[in-house]
């Protein structure tokens, strides 16, 4: 109970100090607030293009292409055959007749096709693996190509697993930004708690002649640095919040020019509670580092 109190009796004498100051402390947090919210509007960002990603994302095939020279028989074959491996849920066998019929159609080829001596086009094998994860869609379609009736192997969702390992990227370049920033953090809760030890040096002194404890006299300033980083935090939430709802809109409007469906969303509970987390830890840190020194 004691420990508790002493707690709560530091924490209300941080509370009195930034009121104390409060163009100070509004200074402060603003400066804390705008650093903290680059990473988490980055991270809210790659969020929810993350989700359009997945729900843009088709399922994904493989398109398995015979030789040009193949008999039907043999194309029935490597249907049957892919039919009975593991890793396969569904084929359809498309014929180079039908292929050739829909290139006719096409605008512009019918002319081009039309001076050919014969049909261009094998017969093809559209697969759907059971198992959709870029590992098992490629150990499938290295299995395929050993076999000798096959020419080509093409992998129609090549473009997701770009975008997925681009959005990954962006998630590190964002982490790194994160910690850069979070080092600012600590740097500017550093400074001010110097600030504070130094206008509040005579009092420290008549403290440590009336018998405080170095634990009481640190007490007040480790709150005051983990409030001030909380404080910060909650700027950088209503900075991307705001900014979030003012773009909601025009993003939209964007997407919808491709046929997308993206309406960015907020920051969840959960992102709310880290971001205020880990300011209010980064400020006592930056206050611990502080009083070590001073």
């Amino acid at each position: 109970m004691n420990w508790l109190f002493a707690h709560w009796n530091a924490c209300r004498r941080a509370l009195s100090r930034l009121a104390a100051a409060p163009l100070n402390t509004l200074l402060a947090v603003l400066g804390i607030g705008i650093v903290l919210a680059l990473p988490a509007g980055g991270h809210l960002l790659l969020n929810n293009f993350s989700a359009l990603a997945r729900n843009a994302s088709p399922t994904p095939q493989l398109t398995i292409f015979l030789t040009v020279d193949a008999e039907r028989k043999a194309a029935q074959a490597v249907e049957l055959r892919l039919k009975g491996l593991p890793g396969v849920a569904k084929t359809q066998l498309l014929a180079r007749e039908d292929t050739l019929l829909r290139m006719q159609a096409a605008k512009g080829l019918a002319d081009a096709i039309a001076v050919l001596p014969k049909n261009p086009f094998p017969d093809a094998i559209v697969v759907t693996p059971a198992d959709d994860s870029p590992a098992a869609i490629e150990r499938l379609a290295t299995t395929v190509r050993q076999w000798r009736e096959i020419e080509h192997v093409q992998i129609d969702a090549d473009w997701a697993r770009r975008l997925h390992a681009l959005i990954r990227l962006a998630n590190t370049g964002v982490l790194l930004l994160a910690t850069l920033l979070g080092i600012g953090l600590v740097t500017i809760t550093f400074n001010t708690i110097r600030l504070q030890v130094l206008s509040r040096q005579s009092e420290v002194e008549v403290s440590r002649l009336l018998g405080a404890t170095d634990a009481f006299i640190r007490r007040p300033f480790l709150w005051y640095g983990g409030l001030l980083g909380f404080l910060g935090g909650g700027a950088a939430w209503l900075i991307v919040s705001a900014a979030t709802l003012w773009m909601r809109l025009p993003v939209a409007e964007l997407a919808r020019l491709y046929g997308l469906d993206l309406m960015l969303t907020l920051p969840t509970l959960e992102d709310s509670a880290v971001l205020l987390g880990a300011a209010a830890l980064l400020g006592w840190l930056g206050a611990a580092l502080s009083m070590r020194q001073h």
